[in-house]
């Protein structure tokens, strides 16, 4: 029996974004770890690094290996709080 990706519902930057803030609001870091690399193969990540000024080549590598460096991680913090719906912009 195989397994659906869960990187192939990972589209959009909404869809993208919902996913890892999920993840960072679980407070579990393994989670957090595996959120990260269904990420670094999704198709929203190509929008989530143009939304947040970053190479796409270089997020996806962060999120691969999650070695994210400060500035990364605040970037797309700031991606995706923009993004969540019902949250004050």
């Amino acid at each position: 029996m195989t397994h659906p990706d869960p990187a192939a519902s990972l589209t959009t930057l909404e869809a993208l974004t919902a996913y890892l803030a999920a993840a960072f609001d679980s407070g579990d870091g393994a989670a957090l770890a595996e959120a990260l690399a269904v990420a670094a193969h999704a198709e929203g990540t190509a929008h989530l690094a143009a939304a947040a000024g970053l190479p796409q080549a270089e997020l996806r590598h962060a999120f691969a290996t999650g070695e994210m460096s400060m500035a990364t991680t605040l970037a797309v913090m700031k991606v995706i709080d923009l993004h969540m719906p019902g949250t004050p912009h």
